[in-house]
């Protein structure tokens, strides 16, 4: 069981991005509590945006909290030191952008408070650390069961206008390829969408252009799913499905199988704990 947290420990908030899909909130919870268990400490988790309009009969009666009135309410409690450990790949705009401009808002009203927050959980300086690599191979083998050798791989994330949540991106999709090695035919990353225009070419090649390429639109294709929770993109019949179930339409001889999310696996906890660490030392926001 969790310990209580002491008068100057922070108050640590695992953050992701936030859904109006209730599994989104629910597999969030799930991996605050492992979380917790391995920590011994109080994880609370908390999105940045949407889950608060999500029914509470929908999430067992109890309501999804969001990052500003999340913080909000502890302040008004006492508590006045926060980290926030992000549940992101890489440094999205949420993170860089969205979140100083709320905690900013909120200092405007003088109520003084700390807030650290932990790398995301792929550090592109640490080239060494191959473990959400370690999870996708995981799920691609458990795959690879039902295919073989000539499968091809698309590592698919949501895709984003930040170059450097991409080059996240791609730097899995290079591990990935090193660690499945002639396993496989090939490993490719893809995005679900992009924004138009040449500046976000850095996103290319979108899942649906992909699937209609010579060598991905026949055979057994694994679509690794670089996501961490189900919701209107990962979730059952979710945006990533539709696209991959019309490539296969278009493409009669493409056998597409869908891995599991990142979010189920349980070597997440480690990295998320080695996350809380290296925030818990760094400098506040």
């Amino acid at each position: 069981m969790p310990n209580s947290a002491g008068p100057t420990d922070p108050s640590i908030l695992l953050v992701d991005n936030g859904s109006l899909a209730p599994a989104a909130t629910l597999n969030l919870r799930e991996i605050a509590g492992k979380l917790a268990q391995a920590t011994g400490k109080i994880i609370t988790p908390v999105s940045l945006l949407h889950s608060s309009a999500i029914p509470e009969a929908e999430l067992g009666g109890q309501p999804a909290e969001i990052i500003e009135p999340a913080i909000e309410q502890r302040l008004r409690k006492g508590c006045n030191n926060f980290l926030i450990v992000p549940l992101f790949f890489g440094p999205s705009n949420a993170l860089t952008d969205y979140l100083p401009r709320r905690l900013a808002a909120l200092k405007e009203k003088r109520i003084p408070f700390v807030v650290r927050l932990a790398p995301p959980l792929v550090d592109l300086n640490q080239t060494t650390d191959s473990r959400i690599a370690q999870i996708l191979e995981g799920h691609v083998r458990a795959k690879l069961a039902d295919s073989g050798p000539q499968t091809a791989v698309v590592l698919v994330d949501h895709g984003s206008p930040v170059r450097e949540v991409a080059a996240v991106r791609d730097f899995l999709a290079m591990q990935l390829q090193q660690r499945l090695g002639d396993t496989v035919r090939t490993v490719r990353a893809a995005s679900m969408e992009r924004r138009p225009g040449a500046h976000y070419a850095f996103s290319d090649p979108l899942l649906d252009h992909l699937l209609d390429q010579p060598d991905f639109n026949f055979g057994p294709i694994i679509i690794a799913m670089l996501f961490l929770s189900p919701g209107r993109h990962a979730g059952p019949n979710g945006d990533v499905m539709q696209i991959v179930s019309a490539a296969q339409k278009r493409h009669p001889a493409m056998q597409p199988l869908m891995t599991d999310l990142v979010g189920t696996h349980s070597g997440l906890i480690p990295i998320l704990i080695d996350r809380l660490l290296t925030g818990m030392e760094s400098n506040p926001l």
